[in-house]
């Protein structure tokens, strides 16, 4: 099975990124005194620019936590913090029975969860993993099959909302899995975020994900050619946003996240596009909606625009 699994993420990583059942009923009593553990350690897994901001939400409060990152460097301001940092996915497992992992694509979810130093290689029976990368709705599914075999829960929820609302502990989380264990998944990602949708089984959290990237990169296409034809028009960029954002136009790409330097303050565009989304993860999260449309058979225009007419 970690075999398949690799199969079909590297085949998504390839394309897109360049460089449940209810628990056995032998753990049930392992959940629910994890799930009220509180204060307990946290693991966290992945401290890039979302995972970052996010894991120091948790500790604002009042969680000690357990971290990993396969870059070391980016472990060390929480290790001048004071907090644990291990060196493998399957140490913090060992040491975490709450588990948080925010990866950006599904080889290296799958790499974390399924690899030779993997989480399922420790893991502890009644743990909860939450994953929050956004990868392919069969891989989390998949990774829920393998964890639950180890008699642990696995729930997927990914986040939007960007680096400040991860910052400012604003994100939208999109949860899938057991819905029984959805109190202790929000008692986490209520520290991080200020929305928390209970979506359903797993995988129906990236479903969301994925669909609403899905629109955010149309949107944000739409907004950065009509500012950039407005500008050419002899429109002031200041003006123009504020006539869109008073009219039909007006969407969060407009009024929030102005791809136009100098419109508004604290985006990546006043800050040389710094700190953002990057185009090659909004480019994955396409490929992970073609891939879904295709499954799916979903007719689309802007599928057939990137497939040059190919829908089959």
């Amino acid at each position: 099975m970690a075999a398949s699994l690799r199969l079909r993420g590297a085949a998504s990583g390839l394309l897109y990124w360049s460089r449940r059942q209810r628990p056995a009923a032998a753990s049930l009593v392992a959940v629910c005194s994890r799930s009220m553990a509180s204060k307990t350690p946290v693991g966290f897994i992945g401290v890039g620019n979302m995972g970052n901001p996010m894991a120091k939400n948790l500790m604002k409060h009042g969680y000690p936590l357990i971290i990993y990152d396969v870059f070391p460097d980016a472990c060390k301001e929480f290790l001048d913090a004071g907090e644990q940092v291990v060196s493998s996915p399957a140490d913090v497992a060992e040491k975490a029975d709450r588990i948080i992992t925010m990866l950006p694509t599904s080889i290296n979810a799958i790499e974390a969860y399924s690899g030779a130093n993997g989480i399922l290689k420790k893991v502890k029976k009644g743990s909860l993993l939450i994953d929050s990368s956004t990868i392919d709705p069969m891989i989390s599914k998949e990774l829920a099959k393998e964890v639950e075999k180890m008699g642990a829960v696995f729930m997927d929820a990914p986040v939007s909302g960007g680096v400040g609302a991860a910052r400012s502990g604003n994100l939208t989380f999109m949860v899938g899995g057991v819905e029984e264990e959805f109190a202790a998944a929000q008692e986490l990602l209520g520290c991080m975020g200020s929305n928390v949708v209970y979506c359903g089984a797993v995988g129906t959290g990236q479903a969301a994900k994925i669909c609403n990237n899905l629109l955010l990169a149309i949107s944000m296409i739409g907004t950065a050619e009509a500012m950039n034809l407005g500008i050419r028009l002899g429109l002031d960029p200041k003006l123009l946003a504020k006539i869109l954002n008073m009219s039909s136009g007006r969407c969060w790409s407009s009024d929030t996240y102005n791809p136009v330097p100098g419109v508004m303050d604290g985006v990546p565009s006043a800050n040389n596009y710094q700190g953002g989304f990057g185009t090659t993860l909004m480019a994955k999260d396409l490929g992970l909606a073609q891939d879904s449309a295709t499954s799916t058979r979903t007719p689309s225009l802007w599928r057939l625009h990137s497939t040059g007419g190919d829908t089959s």
